[in-house]
């Protein structure tokens, strides 16, 4: 009774400012905003250099963007919100579905937009990404459904559009270079691993609602040892053309954190479960400081 007393109140108490930030969910900007800073970086601009190029490509893919992917997501996950967490903005009824649905139509459109400003490349990648925010929570397609489909979308809106936007705005909206695409798309690959990672938490609750992650497709072990796999060869692809590509000192660097990672691996493996938080926390942390590493060669900034 008294959980539906709430649930009353909110719905009665009328939409705030509030709720359609927690809605839009800032927590989860940051990796999209450090791809970005990475693109960027690699095609020659600093933030403080091209101050107001980054704070657009900051605006595109933090709160556009991926704000309009979170909107989405709560919107297409309102009845298992229902039940996990009715206190949410639309569970609750302070944010009505009608109206949820109509912010996360129109955030797209400003999103989309906002990246016409920037230049036609970015245009197209932001466009992909909001393809796959929609394919990722809204049937028919709801790839979240399945851990292989719904990791590798995310992992490529996230780091790969992310970056290549970062390096289109560089280059004034053009096509970035090939061997920046290239890296996008290893560092995009790997990010698939970090995406399993955060399915660790919730088996159970995964198994219930019929969401095949894949740590309930194929179990924690395997599923842990796949995504420490799927972490590290991209990132070896990375060390080999740094190498060939004669930038030494990033090779060395990025080999030093792939060396770092699999150690933290070797204590996550044992129980990944309990320890996929901390190994969050320090294996992912080295992961995305590559990322920044390999930018700022590719940029002239580290030789």
């Amino acid at each position: 009774m008294a959980n539906s007393t709430a649930v009353t109140a909110g719905a009665t108490s009328g939409s705030s400012i509030s709720d359609y930030i927690q809605l839009l969910k800032p927590i989860t900007w940051f990796p999209p905003m450090w791809a970005l800073m990475c693109g960027l970086v690699s095609g020659g601009v600093t933030p403080l250099s091209h101050l107001w190029l980054f704070a657009a490509g900051i605006l595109l893919t933090g709160p556009l963007v991926c704000g309009a992917s979170q909107i989405i997501n709560d919107y297409c996950d309102r009845e298992v919100d229902a039940i996990n967490e009715p206190g949410r903005p639309i569970p609750s009824g302070r944010v009505t579905e009608s109206r949820a649905f109509q912010f996360a139509v129109a955030w797209s459109l400003i999103a989309q937009l906002w990246s016409f400003s920037l230049g036609t490349w970015v245009a197209c990648a932001t466009a992909l990404g909001l393809i796959f925010a929609w394919a990722y929570s809204a049937p028919p397609l709801r790839l979240k459904q399945n851990g292989w489909w719904g990791n590798l979308s995310v992992a490529i809106s996230y780091e790969g559009l992310a970056w290549v936007t970062g390096a289109a705005i560089a280059v004034g909206g053009d096509l970035p270079a090939s061997n920046i695409l290239l890296i996008a798309l290893l560092y995009s690959l790997g990010a698939h691993g970090i995406m399993t990672l955060n399915d660790f938490k919730a088996i159970e609750g995964d198994i219930a609602i019929g969401i095949r992650t894949l740590p309930v497709q194929l179990g924690a072990t395997k599923a842990a040892r796949l995504a420490c796999l799927v972490m590290l060869l991209p990132q070896i692809a990375v060390f080999g053309l740094l190498q060939s590509w004669h930038y030494p000192l990033a090779a060395a660097l990025v080999a030093t954190l792939i060396a770092g990672q699999i150690l933290a691996m070797l204590r996550f493996l044992q129980n990944p479960k309990l320890l996929a938080p901390w190994y969050n926390g320090i294996g992912v942390t080295q992961y995305v400081t590559g990322m920044m590493v390999t930018a700022c060669a590719l940029g002239g900034y580290l030789v």
